[in-house]
């Protein structure tokens, strides 16, 4: 079976690339670092008029109708870019919970708006440190007015909605719309600041309830669909990290060679690259998987997560490693990748939340 994307896809990346690599260039990307934007806004608003933000999103609601391959293309490049702006929040979770959970009348209503960049939304699913869980969901809604605490919330200070995991009167996990000019929000300060986070503190807050599905169920559905896209972000951060090290090792010279040259360099890098590997293989499959809506994805979900999670940590890291001194430095921009590698890898939950999932899919799919 061939798992690569075709020659249409292929041509939207090259062109997604090139457009980055103008548009988006490190010094952007500190813009949002040193706390002058809280995103790139004019960046943004290039990204919507090109129909990246509704690729997945159906014509009908005013998408593109790419379909889940052409956003995977386009989360990879938002990666090697490490891109400021709230692509995956409003692409791989806002959108993809209203077309799950939400009614006609609600995917009109927002999906045509979250597609061409004049809203911004985002999912409020953690309640402070831990891994995912329906225990952990504390915040509740009664009588449409919710009351509770989420933290932290990606892109939550720049957010014109949110999709919050809550329970309703009857104690059940379903998914609500809100107003985000209605919650009180605090910005808070994270490791990678070139991605918003922030607190939302519910006070009888109104809230919309999306209610075509509902259940603990629904939440790892969707889980899962943006673990796919979020793995495709952290395999083109992998990359840009690779590639970044290899050019250094190249260029800078020891002992009257290139540092390349030497084998604790060259083994480093080789591991990086079987790393990266691996992950773009489970990456590619998990597309397929999210593209046929097959019964292998929440197990290619696991896979490509875990995969991409371990590629663009260890990409990041021995990127710095490369760099030697010099890569610690805030003249440099390895930090931007590994910022980026720890933001990434606790988005959905961190590594022992997907390690545990794929062995539990391992050992349901086995004892069938």
């Amino acid at each position: 079976m061939n798992f690569d994307f075709s020659d249409d896809l292929k041509q939207l990346r090259d062109q997604a690339r090139r457009f980055l690599a103008e548009q988006c260039p490190p010094a952007l990307v500190r813009r949002s670092l040193d706390g002058e934007d809280a995103y790139a806004a004019p960046l943004w608003k290039e990204i919507a008029n090109m129909g990246w933000i509704g690729a997945a999103i159906p014509e009908q609601y005013g998408g593109a109708g790419l379909g889940y391959e052409g956003l995977c293309v386009l989360a990879e490049e938002i990666g090697r870019a490490v891109a400021p702006v709230p692509f995956a929040s409003c692409a791989y979770l806002a959108a993809e919970a209203i077309l799950l959970a939400g009614t006609e009348a609600q995917k009109r209503e927002y999906l045509p708006r979250l597609a061409d960049g004049s809203l911004i939304g985002c999912f409020a699913l953690a309640e402070g440190n831990g891994n995912p869980t329906p225990d952990a969901v504390r915040a509740h809604v009664t009588r449409g007015q919710m009351t509770g605490t989420k933290w932290p919330v990606a892109d939550g200070g720049i957010a014109d909605f949110a999709i919050v995991v809550a329970r309703d009167a009857t104690d059940e996990i379903a998914l609500f719309l809100v107003e985000t000019k209605s919650i009180a929000r605090k910005t808070l300060r994270t490791v990678d600041p070139t991605r918003d986070q922030a607190r939302f503190d519910f006070n009888d807050t109104p809230a919309e309830k999306l209610p075509a599905a509902t259940g603990w169920a629904t939440v790892l559905r969707l889980l899962d669909r943006a673990a796919i896209l979020f793995a495709f972000e952290q395999v083109g951060g992998a990359d840009a990290a690779l590639h970044m090290a290899c050019d250094y090792a190249m260029e800078r010279f020891a002992f009257g060679r290139p540092i390349g040259s030497f084998q604790a360099i060259k083994h480093k890098l080789t591991d990086v690259y079987v790393a990266l590997e691996l992950a773009r293989s489970n990456a590619y499959y998990g597309a397929w998987a999210l593209t046929a809506d097959a019964a292998e994805l929440p197990l290619a979900a696991a896979t490509a997560r875990v995969s991409a999670t371990d590629a663009f940590h260890i990409a990041s890291k021995e990127n710095i490693q490369t760099h030697g001194g010099v890569g610690f430095t805030w003249a440099f921009d390895c930090h931007l990748y590994y910022r980026r590698s720890k933001q990434l890898g606790l988005r959905l939950g961190g590594a022992p939340f997907w390690k545990n999932r794929l062995v539990d899919l391992i050992e349901t799919r086995n004892a069938a």
